[in-house]
């Protein structure tokens, strides 16, 4: 499995972020933007939540696992990939939904002075701050799932395959 890297996280967040900008700005000068809603922020500080809990658990587990504490539950493979996978598809999504409400809430910051439009530019900035939540505690479940390196990297002992 690949690790996530935060260049590609950065990059989804800017080409979301620029795109929803641009798209904030035509569909505000064709119509009515539409507004952002109260529960993104909440919905993506849950995923957070979820996946700080796994992460913390699983490194508990794994800390009794290796020091081989009496009856300590160890942790099923299957399931630690299972858990970085949703990790690391929950940190792309965050990426781009953050970057999507920030470039809203950026072209948001034109129009402060009518009350509705302050409200939706908050809850913008809360949802940016959400989907980095998702992204530091997805990046955490990844680096305590991940399996230590080995310390032969030379493989001197190995014929070469040809």
């Amino acid at each position: 499995m690949r690790e996530l890297h935060i260049r590609v996280l950065v990059g989804v967040f800017v080409v979301a972020g620029v795109l929803s900008w641009a798209g904030a700005r035509l569909w505000n000068s064709v119509g009515t933007l539409p507004s952002v809603p109260l529960a993104a922020p909440i919905v993506l500080a849950l995923i957070a939540a979820v996946l700080l809990s796994t992460a913390l658990s699983l490194r508990a587990r794994l800390k009794a696992q290796r020091e081989r504490r009496p009856g300590a539950k160890g942790v099923d493979p299957l399931m630690a990939a299972r858990a970085v996978v949703f990790g690391q598809a929950s940190a792309l999504v965050a990426a781009l939904v953050a970057g999507m409400y920030g470039g809203t809430g950026v072209f948001l910051l034109e129009l402060l002075d009518i009350p509705a439009r302050r409200d939706q530019a908050f809850y913008a900035g809360f949802c940016v701050l959400a989907g980095i939540a998702v992204i530091a505690a997805a990046l955490f479940l990844e680096r305590v799932c991940k399996l230590p390196e080995d310390d032969d990297h030379d493989n001197s002992g190995a014929e070469p395959v040809s």
